[in-house]
C-alpha cells in the first residue's frame, strides 16, 4: 500500500514583483524536509534529488505541493519550505518567507522513530544541554525515562529534566550524577514499547577551541638520528580534532610520516575525556630539518596553534 502525506507552501508571489522572473530550472519555492533524527526520506542538508522515487514535488502558481512515498515512521519530523528571490539566474534564499511544520507519522508496531542502532551514547556537558533523542510517532503518547540501574523511573520535574516531542528528553544542567545506561517507554491505545538503550558518559572538559601540547621526543638531534613531535589535545568526547602541520623541511619536500589518532579515556567519577593526536616522525634526521615544528589543532570552536623547536647537535 502507498502511505502519502501532502504539504502545502506558499510562494509569497506578492513578495517577488519587480525582481527578474525567475529561471526555469529553479522553481520560486523550496521544501527542505529538515528532519533531525535518521529520516530514510529527509535530510536536514537540504532538498532530495527528486530521481530518489521516495517525494515529489509540485510547483503551482501560489504554492508548493510536496508528497511523500511510502513514508515510515522515521520520517517523523520538522518540514521547512521557503521562497527564492531571484535576480537572473542569481537566487538566494528569502529568511523573512519562511514556513516550518511538524508531523508526526504513524506506524503498526513503532511508538518511536526509529533508530538505526540498539545502544548509543550521550555526552552531559556541563555548559550546555543534553538530549536523549525519544522522539514518539503518536502525538498522544505518554512517555517515561527510566534508569537501567538502579531500575527505577527518572522524572521530568521541568526544572532538571524536561521532556520535549520535537527533541525527546532534555536535561537542562547535565552534572556527572546524572550518568549511567537509561531507556524511554512510550505508552499509547493500550501499547506500550521500551526505546533503545543510551549510555550517558560525562564529559569533564569544557567546550572551545582545542586545548593543545606540543612535545618533540628530543629537541637536540644528532645527524641520522630518528625524531618525533606529538601534538595531543584534551576535549569533549564527541568534537572531533583536524591537525595540520607546518616543519622546517616542508617547502624542500622532506619526507615526514603523520599519523593521527583519538581514544577516550576515563579520568575518575566517571569523567570521560577525548584525547586526540597526532605524530609527525622523520627518519634520517638532518640540517635542513632543524627548526620551528608548528602544530594547529581546530575544532568547530576554534583553532590553537603551538609550536616546539628541534636542533641539531
Amino acid at each position: 500500500m502507498i502511505i502519502k502525506h501532502i504539504s502545502f507552501c506558499p510562494h509569497f508571489n506578492e513578495d517577488l514583483k519587480g525582481l527578474s522572473p525567475l529561471p526555469p530550472h529553479l522553481p520560486p519555492t523550496h521544501f527542505s524536509p529538515s528532519t533531525p533524527f535518521y529520516s530514510s526520506v529527509l535530510s536536514e542538508k537540504g532538498p532530495l534529488p527528486e530521481a530518489l522515487g521516495l517525494h515529489v514535488v509540485k510547483q503551482h502558481e501560489r504554492y508548493s505541493q510536496l508528497t511523500l512515498v511510502n513514508s515510515t515512521a522515521a520520517d517523523t519530523g520538522e518540514f521547512s519550505c521557503w521562497g527564492q528571490l531571484c535576480t537572473g539566474y542569481i537566487c538566494r534564499r528569502d529568511e523573512a518567507k519562511t514556513g516550518s511544520t511538524y508531523i508526526f507519522f504513524t506506524e503498526k508496531g513503532e511508538l518511536f522513530v526509529p533508530s538505526p542502532s540498539h545502544f548509543d551514547v550521550v555526552y552531559l556537558n556541563p555548559d550546555r544541554q543534553a538530549v536523549v533523542p525519544c522522539r514518539v510517532t503518536v502525538l498522544s503518547a505518554k512517555v517515561t525515562l527510566h534508569r537501567e540501574f538502579p531500575a527505577k523511573e527518572i522524572p521530568a520535574n521541568g526544572t532538571d529534566i524536561v521532556y520535549d516531542l520535537k527533541r525527546g528528553f532534555v536535561y537542562l544542567q547535565p552534572h556527572s550524577g546524572h550518568q549511567g545506561v537509561v531507556y524511554c517507554k512510550a505508552e499509547a491505545g493500550g501499547k506500550s514499547q521500551i526505546s533503545v538503550k543510551y549510555q550517558l558518559l560525562y564529559a569533564q572538559v569544557p567546550s572551545g577551541p582545542p586545548s593543545t601540547t606540543i612535545l618533540a621526543s628530543a629537541n637536540k638531534v644528532k645527524g641520522g638520528d630518528d625524531v618525533s613531535v606529538l601534538c595531543t589535545v584534551l576535549g569533549e568526547p564527541d568534537v572531533e580534532v583536524e591537525f595540520k602541520w607546518t616543519y622546517p623541511g616542508q617547502k624542500d619536500e622532506r619526507p615526514v610520516t603523520i599519523q593521527n589518532s583519538w581514544r577516550l579515556i576515563h579520568r575518575g567519577l566517571g569523567h570521560t575525556t577525548r584525547i586526540s593526536q597526532s605524530v609527525l616522525s622523520i627518519e634520517d634526521f638532518e640540517t635542513i630539518d632543524a627548526g620551528y615544528y608548528i602544530c594547529t589543532a581546530q575544532n568547530l570552536q576554534g583553532q590553537t596553534t603551538v609550536a616546539t623547536t628541534v636542533e641539531s647537535s
